[in-house]
């Protein structure tokens, strides 16, 4: 067998298969286990204990499929088109859905792909054992995407390349053949660092050290409980997930669209109005998200998150009627209700008085024979 004819032939079946670029590396990820146990010890994981219940696993694809002695790294481009970020994020009326949910769940698009590519393999050299993972698995995606040469890793820990930026999903496929390695990526990011001062609850404490706790996206994604109130001004309109490290990276701008129509932005998220998408009951929740990954996180989770956006929106009575009208579904969300009742409570009484003070320039303006 041709190895490298093998591998010359599988980066051009990834691109007939949807994917933008492929690389092929070793599984020794033994460097990246002290950084991984330091971020674990120090919790910044947060609630999602299963990266630290599989421990080192993470760093060892071999152990997810014994006898795995390569990784084809994949990564599939996501932006759509008429993104719409600054429209979105300055309206505070919106709600702001990370780019990548906008629409159909890359997970079920990219594992299907990788699986055809692994049966591609498979027809071409009769005998692999072969398994794909997306987010499906403990494994270091990006590093090994890294050492695959796919790109090298930002300050916000992203997966950055100098010609496309950073706006594509990661798959991998696990094989047991030799295929020959790639190359990795050197870092380019230099002095920049408009990621770490750009981001709205400072989640990124140094280069590539990611508190999750802090981040809007483990907040509004991951973590299902009451979301401390030192953070949630600052998440704005942001209702789930956050796009501003990659908003402000240089890299990124001149990063290329989509060529998956799964990946272009459903029709309930064109101009998504926070009290249009508060109003949902939970049958249309599910029925309007089907097949998107903003499903897992349930319907309570998005209501705490747009109660909070709402809360952050200029003071309006359909606001405060909607948000008063979801009272009593649940303890958890009530929290977030009342928080954002509050804030409309000193922004109407604000309001109030500068109306008064309006009223009373003019009044005193008018002249008296008028």
């Amino acid at each position: 067998m041709d190895y490298q004819e093998l591998a010359n032939k599988i980066k051009i079946w990834a691109k007939e298969l949807g994917f933008d670029k492929v690389g092929i590396t070793d599984v020794d990820l033994s460097k990246h286990e002290k950084e991984l146990q330091r971020w674990l010890d120090a919790g910044y994981h947060g609630d999602m204990d299963w990266m630290a219940r599989h421990g080192m696993m993470r760093a060892r694809p071999d152990e997810l499929l014994p006898g795995t002695i390569r990784v084809i790294s994949a990564r599939m481009h996501y932006l759509p088109v008429n993104a719409e970020f600054a429209s979105t994020l300055n309206n505070p009326e919106l709600g702001y859905i990370s780019r990548y949910a906008v629409g159909r769940d890359y997970h079920k698009v990219v594992r299907n792909q990788l699986k055809k590519l692994g049966n591609k393999i498979l027809a071409e050299v009769n005998e692999l054992q072969f398994r794909p993972f997306v987010d499906s698995a403990p494994i270091l995606e990006r590093p090994l995407a890294e050492k695959a040469g796919l790109g090298w890793r930002g300050k916000h820990s992203l997966l950055l390349d100098k010609d496309v930026g950073s706006w594509f999903f990661l798959g991998e496929l696990l094989v047991d053949i030799p295929l020959p390695t790639d190359s990795p990526g050197t870092e380019q990011c230099g002095s920049c660092k408009a990621c770490i001062t750009s981001c709205p609850t400072n989640a990124i404490l140094s280069e590539g050290i990611i508190d999750s706790r802090k981040c809007i996206s483990y907040l509004t994604i991951e973590y299902s409980g009451v979301i401390p109130e030192e953070y949630r001004k600052a998440m704005g309109n942001r209702i789930y997930g956050c796009d501003d490290c990659q908003l402000v990276c240089p890299w990124n701008r001149n990063a290329p669209l989509t060529r998956q129509n799964d990946f272009e932005r459903r029709p309930v998220f064109n101009y998504p109005e926070l009290i249009t998408l508060f109003s949902w009951d939970e049958h249309t929740f599910l029925k309007n998200l089907e097949g998107s990954p903003i499903r897992r996180i349930g319907y309570e989770q998005w209501l705490r998150n747009i109660s909070i956006a709402m809360g952050n929106a200029p003071f309006s009575t359909k606001i405060v009627k909607a948000l008063k009208a979801k009272k009593g579904f649940s303890s958890l969300l009530d929290v977030h209700i009342d928080w954002a009742l509050k804030q409309h409570e000193g922004k109407n009484h604000t309001q109030s008085r500068q109306h008064a003070r309006l009223i009373r320039i003019i009044e005193k303006g008018i002249p008296r024979d008028a």
